[in-house]
């Protein structure tokens, strides 16, 4: 199995003021051409008192990355007075890499080798689409060693690799001859427990490449362990409108379409989610 780890900043005078991108160091030199990357967004100084950190993973179906849910929400979630952490996990390479390098980057997190101050007690993960089945696999197992995130939060999440499944994700992730049977051991609705941490997850009704019934299965797994769970359904949207902003994240495929639809409040919802368990001021919501 291979592991990584997170070297000194890429040459930060390029990087925008707050922003620093750690290059990976791969142990495995099979994996030695992979590209990971870690690029952290923040208002803090290494002075300021520990804050919550989350680190965020971008959707693109394990073949590329979903670049609108990645600096901008971490730019986001630090004006929000957290840390933020966009991992660019290994794609177009098969499981077990994502996994591992997103449970790398939760404990690179968590531990503080990077130099700014991270409440280790409140260190979440957020993930959209394929990032978000990466998300709830890393959550679901990292749980099971007692090193999980604290919270999660999911947007139009790919769960289920067997059941209305997003077959391009599955495919690279797993290949092509993948049986159901280890597809559903990588689906993870299959392997929430109730030590699973508290969870926010939303959806459109409407997804037309990830059904809603993904959201669904997970957040049924979660209420039956008795987990606590918000989940928000819209009733519009295409899939990937990341933070749903206008003028934000335009669709790559077609550069006219903004969000217009109630899917924006998602956001605000998810803000106040993390103002009512502590980990930001009320004072920061829009």
């Amino acid at each position: 199995m291979s592991t990584t780890d997170f070297a000194a900043p890429a040459d930060p005078t390029s990087a925008p003021a707050g922003v620093t991108v750690y290059p990976a160091l791969q142990s495995d030199p099979a994996s030695s051409a992979v590209t990971t990357t870690v690029v952290v967004t923040t208002t803090a100084s290494a002075a300021d008192a520990p804050r919550p950190a989350v680190l965020v993973l971008p959707g693109g179906g394990y073949g590329h990355y979903g670049e609108h849910e990645a600096e901008p929400v971490a730019r986001w979630l630090a004006g929000l007075g957290m840390h933020a952490f966009v991992l660019r996990y290994p794609v177009l390479t098969p499981h077990p890499a994502p996994l591992n390098a997103a449970r790398a980057a939760l404990a690179w997190v968590r531990d503080g080798e990077h130099g700014l101050a991270v409440d280790a007690s409140r260190v979440a993960v957020i993930g959209f689409s394929a990032g978000g089945h990466l998300a709830a696999h890393l959550t679901t197992d990292a749980v099971r060693d007692g090193v999980g995130p604290a919270r999660l939060v999911l947007g139009y999440p790919v769960i289920s690799l067997a059941h209305e499944t997003h077959e391009g994700s599955a495919r690279n992730l797993l290949g092509p001859d993948a049986s159901v049977a280890e597809r559903l051991r990588h689906s993870p609705d299959r392997l929430v427990t109730s030590a699973h941490p508290p969870t926010f997850v939303w959806h459109t009704a409407d997804d037309g490449a990830v059904p809603l019934s993904h959201s669904l299965r997970y957040t049924a797994a979660l209420a039956d362990a008795d987990v606590p769970v918000d989940l928000h359904v819209f009733a519009h949207g295409r899939h990937g409108i990341g933070l749903a902003r206008p003028g934000v994240d335009p669709s790559p495929a077609d550069p006219a379409v903004v969000p217009t639809d109630d899917a924006v409040e998602w956001t605000g919802l998810c803000e106040r989610w993390f103002a009512r368990a502590g980990w930001i001021s009320g004072e920061r919501l829009g």
